[in-house]
């Protein structure tokens, strides 16, 4: 008889229920959230487990190579079916969504995940560690603005470069406010070298993959969008539905939907889906947003202004050792939509 086992995953404890065939519980506990603990608890009696079932979540990703590893076929549970299947019950607790989760398994009622490889979960750790610096050291830069606008001294606007003897300048002669700027200018003098240390390993992990290389020669993709979304995506042939998507995983612009209300009917009709990577969306955002920046330069000074941003756009490519792309008048279209308001998913001839 074949058995399935759910797993309600926390950060210490990890509850566990077996069922078999017919539904019936056959073993349920609670053990450490560890791969080593929930493998011990499975094969303690002889039972022919056929599926391991668990949510994706930030451990879901550990728990489940652990299980790989150990023999068992595991499953990763596409969160928001999980919740909507379970949400009928009167009383949640761990030990129920353990067993409403080996339920689904059994019944089939679920939407596998698919597991990010390590090399990719090791990208996407530097991706968030380079953001949550360069966030910090934006809202340090703020607060410094704000610290000198209740004195009546304005920034203004400034190059990096220039932004710390600007200030320094504004507060000299006051004792008490170069104590206090001082303090924020050294904090961020060190985030802006650990920034631009993740900065320079992000860019040499793009340097060296072909693939990144490759998506760097569509007009507005950066080694930043690259690397985001090859991680984000990490390995195609777990995508087996997107040749029958209405739109790509990288639609064109032009056919992004706006609002809430086409977003729903694109999930509806097998578009990318709402509740996807979103640093991926993001990334894929400011590209697009990019290039109808550029479009639009382009349009209004017959292509001065395009032809120097997109010069300008080539050194930062060089840096990561990809080719400028092609010239951006492809995108003239895209603008033109986008002055006189036509969006949606309509295609360009």
């Amino acid at each position: 008889m074949e058995y399935y086992a759910g797993l309600d995953v926390s950060l210490e404890q990890t509850s566990v229920c077996v069922v078999d065939a017919q539904g019936q519980v056959v073993r349920e506990a609670k053990v450490a959230s560890e791969p080593e603990a929930v493998v011990h608890f499975l094969a303690r009696e002889d039972l022919e487990i056929a599926r391991v079932g668990l949510e994706a979540g930030p451990l879901s990703q550990w728990l489940h190579a652990g299980l790989i590893a150990a023999g068992y076929e595991a499953v990763l549970l596409e969160t928001r079916h999980v919740k909507a299947a379970l949400s009928a019950m009167t009383v949640k607790t761990d030990r129920r969504d353990a067993r409403g989760i080996a339920q689904l398994l059994r019944l089939g009622w679920y939407r596998p995940v698919h597991a990010k490889s390590a090399s990719a979960r090791e990208v996407r750790s530097l991706l968030t560690a380079r953001k949550l610096i360069q966030g910090k050291l934006l809202d340090i830069e703020s607060g410094i603005r704000g610290v000198l606008r209740g004195f009546g001294l304005k920034v203004g606007t400034i190059s990096r470069g220039r932004f710390e003897a600007r200030v320094r300048d504004l507060v000299e002669g006051q004792a008490m406010l170069a104590t206090v700027v001082g303090s924020m200018l050294a904090a961020r003098a060190a985030l802006q070298a650990e920034f631009a240390r993740l900065h320079r390993a992000l860019l040499a992990l793009v340097r060296a993959d072909p693939v990144c290389r490759q998506l760097m020669s569509v007009p507005g993709v950066g080694a930043v969008v690259a690397i985001t979304f090859k991680s984000g995506v990490d390995d195609p042939r777990a995508l087996p539905t997107i040749a029958r998507c209405r739109t790509s995983l990288w639609p064109h612009p032009t056919q992004v939907p706006v609002g809430r209300a086409r977003r729903h009917r694109l999930d509806q009709q097998g578009g990318r889906p709402h509740g996807a990577d979103r640093a991926l969306r993001s990334s894929q955002r400011d590209a697009h947003r990019y290039c109808a920046h550029v479009a639009s330069q382009e349009l209004g000074d017959g292509g001065g202004q395009a032809a120097r941003r997109e010069e300008g756009a080539s050194g930062a490519r060089a840096q990561a050792g990809c080719r400028p792309p092609p010239h951006v008048g492809r995108w003239h279209q895209l603008a033109l939509d986008q002055r006189d308001g036509r969006h949606g998913m309509r295609r360009r001839a």
